[in-house]
């Protein structure tokens, strides 16, 4: 892929929207940590706010509606639904309980994830270029993951690990049911999330300020990076979206030692540097496999 090709119109166009979402999404932990309440509240604000938001992303990006858009999404909108409130309700723990550089080290690992598990599930022909990321990409986790386990941090780790097998399951479904409305299951996701915690939640505990900073992520940051991610797909491919999604780790562990002065262990460096190599490696040959 030579230069030209990269800074076409819907090539540079693609990558633009793309890298945009997932700079909008980075800043996710920082809401989170700054909400000031706990684990529960956090979840429940988060699932609030995207349930209020993610109709209005629909009524605005889908001709069909709200109401046809549901009714052609059918059952596995619900599935969908399920496995997004489990992915993003275990990310906001995970967020809480350790490193922001750890959470989004092992959340990278999800386009290879996925792959793995569309072998699996689907029966979809891997590339043989894939075994040697999926090998680095292990070894990179058990890296970051024993710094953890010296730094009580291994929960929020965990938690991650559940959350990229939520959201690589996730993509999985979207590949084998397209009919599904994504903003659609976001929505129906967060409305999930908040029935969930409010029996766990106690809103009038919260300060003006928690309720400001989870809006301003529910309604405005989260919802519109995930919409600019999922439109790159318009103009450039799914490996290619994924690239970028190894630029989230870079921003979020940027942004933790910007406003938190959180510097990864050792060990997450290390791990990290493996888990982002192999992942370029992977995504880039796919892109060119998909170029011949």
């Amino acid at each position: 892929m030579n230069i030209n090709t990269l800074f076409s119109n819907t090539q540079f166009l693609g990558l633009s929207t793309a890298i945009l979402g997932i700079l909008l999404m980075s800043f996710d932990p920082i809401f989170i940590r700054y909400a000031g309440v706990g684990g529960t509240d956090t979840v429940f604000l988060f699932g609030l706010f995207t349930a209020i938001s993610m109709p209005v992303f629909l009524a605005i990006t889908d001709k069909r509606g709200i109401y046809r858009a549901v009714k052609q999404s059918g059952w596995p909108l619900v599935v969908a639904s399920l496995l997004m409130l489990l992915g993003s309700s275990t990310f906001v723990v995970s967020v809480k309980h350790t490193t922001i550089a750890n959470t989004f080290l092992i959340l990278a690992t999800t386009p290879v994830i996925s792959a793995l598990f569309s072998w699996l599930i689907l029966r979809e022909k891997l590339n043989k270029d894939i075994w040697m990321p999926i090998t680095l990409l292990l070894f990179g986790v058990i890296i970051v993951a024993k710094g953890s386990l010296s730094s009580l941090n291994w929960f929020g780790d965990a938690m991650a690990l559940l959350s990229v097998t939520s959201l690589s399951l996730l993509f999985v479904l979207l590949r084998k049911y397209q009919q599904i409305s994504k903003i659609a299951a976001v929505g129906l996701a967060g409305m999930l999330i908040a029935l969930t915690m409010f029996y766990y939640a106690d809103p009038a505990s919260y300060t003006t300020n928690t309720w400001l900073i989870m809006a301003a992520m529910g309604l405005f940051t989260a919802p519109l990076g995930r919409v600019l991610s999922m439109m790159a797909t318009t103009y450039i491919s799914a490996a290619e979206v994924s690239m970028t999604l190894v630029l989230e780790a870079v921003f979020a562990t940027f942004w933790a030692y910007l406003f938190f002065q959180e510097i990864p262990s050792l060990d997450s460096i290390f791990g990290g540097m493996i888990i982002l190599l192999s992942l370029t490696i992977y995504i880039w040959r796919s892109i060119k496999s998909q170029k011949l």
